[in-house]
């Protein structure tokens, strides 16, 4: 999958969790998916119009009244939510499902699926700043989803990441 595609889909909060509850079988009516992603109602709904946006979500045609609209996935949109639908899978503990609504989480695995030095994951992930690639590698080694192994052999010593445990299971699912 291409990595610019998850960094789009990743950058809302709430999208992938649409996604693949809509994967699931939750109908496409705002209401019900509102409740059961547990989002608030501004954040949800920026999620959903840029699902929409992104082309990987439409309004139902067949389904009729315009005040209570409902969505279904595009094709290219059915491919994602089941990515997503694994990530979630692979994601069993609610607290830790927390961290996946971090915009760079999901990138940053996908990118160090190998051991990789920094450089080499900002150089991926063309858009990400050197303090947003450091706290998220912080973040998801606290939460030991990333290794960080230091390689000596080089001068000077540079640290090496690679997703692990959770992690690796996440990129994984992504491919």
């Amino acid at each position: 999958m291409d990595i610019n595609l998850i960094v789009k889909v990743a950058s809302k909060a709430w999208s992938l969790n649409i996604l693949a509850l809509m994967q699931e079988g939750v109908p496409g009516r705002p209401a019900q998916l509102l409740s059961k992603t547990g989002a608030g109602r501004t954040a949800f709904t920026q999620s959903m119009h840029y699902l929409i946006d992104l082309g990987l979500m439409e309004r139902n045609p067949g389904y009729g009244h315009p005040l209570r609209p409902e969505y279904r996935l595009t094709p290219k949109g059915l491919e994602i939510a089941a990515i997503a639908a694994k990530i979630n899978q692979a994601v069993p503990n609610p607290a830790e499902r927390g961290l996946l609504r971090r915009a760079w989480t999901i990138p940053v695995l996908v990118a160090s699926q190998e051991p990789k030095y920094f450089s080499e994951i900002k150089t991926e992930l063309v858009s990400i700043s050197d303090r947003a690639l450091s706290q998220t590698l912080k973040q998801l080694q606290s939460q030991n989803w990333i290794w960080r192994k230091v390689d000596t052999e080089t001068r000077p010593p540079r640290p090496l990441y690679q997703a692990t445990n959770t992690g690796s299971q996440i990129s994984q699912a992504v491919g």
